[in-house]
């Protein structure tokens, strides 16, 4: 693996990454609600909540989205069986470069860390996962529940990157048109992660982080997580500097969104993108498998970058998402 910490790379918000990997210290803060229910009647008073978190902290949580729960933890027992497969079987699904699909194992470096995240993962990118699915004989009724699962997130981020088209004066649907499913350009994924389980634990081995402090280089990120399977960490965009991190404990229902740079820089940074990580579970925590489901919006290839007071040069979403999965994934 290089160690990419010590390099260089030619998009700002990886350079400002590089300084985000020590442990810091610890913050209860707390993480705003948005209530998504009624949203056509109360679409106004949602973009006012999620404008103002985002500006402020960076992420938010939200409840009343509309995907039910039986749907969601239907997602996470197909996930779970899909990362009991074989690693043979996996082997056959592999991730390719530049492609933000299919599975890889231990092979993401943070370049806050320049060493690889203690995980799994298998990445859903629907226009490219063109032998990546796993078979029926192999994993039953998978492919059925991840499509209708990515799509139910789609529709909820869409609702959500709305409120912050509308505080940007784009038109109603810029981003749901910028995110369009039916084009060969899309890229938004839904990514199923596998934290591997503390087994034989020494003292030491309990430092650190299961996946390393990072930021999202997509629009909004919309994170599933299992109750009892804590570790998520958040830092808000405005607090970097000090790293004092705060625990978001799972909770049943509830997805937590976290602005990325895509739309950081989209929104002419008036919108802040959230550093966070995955800790190691301390000694008397649940030290098990921890899994988690985000959905990532990813404008499509062909969408181009720029804000409405043009802070920073026209890139098209393709060749902005090409550098920052290069230096994730940097060999």
């Amino acid at each position: 693996m290089t160690n990419t910490a010590t390099k260089g790379y030619g998009l700002a918000e990886l350079n400002k990454e590089k300084t985000f990997g020590g442990l810091g210290a610890t913050k209860v803060r707390e993480v705003p609600l948005v209530d998504l229910s009624n949203f056509g009647q109360r679409k106004n008073d949602i973009a006012d909540q999620v404008w103002a978190a985002a500006t402020d902290t960076g992420f938010f949580q939200l409840i009343n989205h509309g995907i039910p729960q039986e749907q969601i933890d239907e997602a996470f027992a197909m996930t779970a069986r899909f990362f009991d497969l074989p690693h043979d079987t996996k082997a056959h699904y592999p991730l390719g470069k530049g492609t933000n699909a299919g599975w890889e194992y231990k092979s993401q470096v943070r370049p806050s860390t320049g060493t690889a995240d203690q995980k799994e993962s298998y990445q859903i990118t629907l226009p490219r996962m063109n032998g990546l699915w796993p078979s029926g004989g192999e994993l039953p009724g998978f492919k059925a529940a991840m499509l209708a699962f990515e799509r139910a997130n789609w529709a909820v981020g869409m609702k959500v990157l709305s409120c912050f088209g509308m505080k940007l004066g784009f038109a109603p649907d810029f981003f749901t048109e910028a995110h369009d499913p039916q084009s060969p350009e899309y890229q938004s994924t839904l990514r199923l992660l596998h934290y591997l389980p503390m087994i034989d634990a020494k003292p030491d081995d309990f430092t650190g982080w299961r996946a390393g402090a990072h930021t999202d280089f997509d629009c909004l990120t919309l994170l599933h997580q299992r109750t009892g399977q804590g570790g998520l960490q958040l830092c808000p965009g405005k607090e970097s500097a000090n790293l004092e991190w705060t625990d978001v404990e799972p909770l049943p229902g509830v997805i937590t969104c976290n602005i990325g740079d895509m739309l950081m820089r989209w929104s002419d940074d008036q919108l802040l993108s959230t550093l966070h990580r995955v800790r190691m579970p301390r000694q008397d925590e649940y030290l098990g498998p921890r899994y988690s489901i985000p959905f990532f919006c990813q404008a499509n290839k062909d969408a181009i970058i720029q804000g409405p007071g043009k802070a920073y040069a026209p890139i098209t979403a393709h060749d902005y998402l090409q550098q920052r999965i290069a230096a994730n994934f940097a060999k």
